[in-house]
């Protein structure tokens, strides 16, 4: 027992900087996701292109391949900087195709009527769908919205094999070092992501009743 909460500690500094990259890659692929679903639908074709290709581009390629090319590529292209930075850049760029598709779906659900009777009263494009179409599209989308958020947090692992030590990270270390206690180990881990993953679940249903009553 003395042994197991030795390694308490380092436990907690993982899921320290795992929370940190969840938290940053959130709001980085929350304000990205939501620049890109506002350009799928502008009324300038260039942008839409641009939108979807980009969006097809990134949701498709394979995290680990994204992690690859920000911790090996990008520094040989002259771009140096901590490793968890990188890990923040990765984590936006594979996250923010997803927020933006589920951003789409909400947009899609907003009655047309709204958006031509905000026009009609004089909004231009970009205060129709900041102020009108935007807050109704994230009040539908909201459990889309966190189950993207629940698979960002399982995919920060993925920096744990790449020079950041998150949960994944020293859990890995941690069961090298100490190979009599793999199981409890493991269990931790397990359960110190779960919670992360069952309050966010939570949260999902309890805004989707709140916003289902006011709708």
């Amino acid at each position: 027992m003395e042994q197991y909460l030795s390694l308490w500690p380092t436990f907690l500094e993982g899921f320290r900087v795992t929370l940190l990259l969840l938290a940053v890659s959130g709001v980085l692929a929350l304000l990205l996701g939501t620049l890109i679903a506002a350009m799928r639908i502008s009324p300038v074709g260039a942008l839409r292109t641009f939108a979807a290709f980009w969006t097809e581009i990134a949701r498709n390629t394979p995290l680990t391949l994204v992690f690859i090319f920000t911790t090996f590529v990008m520094p040989m292209l002259g771009v140096r900087m901590p490793f968890i930075l990188l890990a923040f850049i990765a984590l936006s760029y594979y996250t923010a195709p997803f927020v933006a598709e589920a951003l789409r779906s909400g947009i899609n659900g907003v009655p047309v009527g709204q958006a031509e009777a905000a026009r009609s009263i004089g909004l231009a494009f970009g205060q129709t769908v900041s102020l009108v179409v935007l807050p109704q599209a994230f009040r539908m989308t909201i459990p889309p919205l966190i189950n993207v958020f629940i698979a960002l947090t399982k995919n920060t692992s993925v920096a744990g094999g790449f020079f950041v030590l998150e949960l994944f990270g020293v859990t890995r270390q941690l069961a090298n070092d100490n190979g009599n206690m793999v199981m409890p180990i493991l269990l931790t881990a397990a359960a110190l992501y779960l919670v992360i993953t069952i309050p966010l679940g939570l949260i999902a249903g309890a805004l989707e009743r709140k916003f289902v009553v006011k709708r």
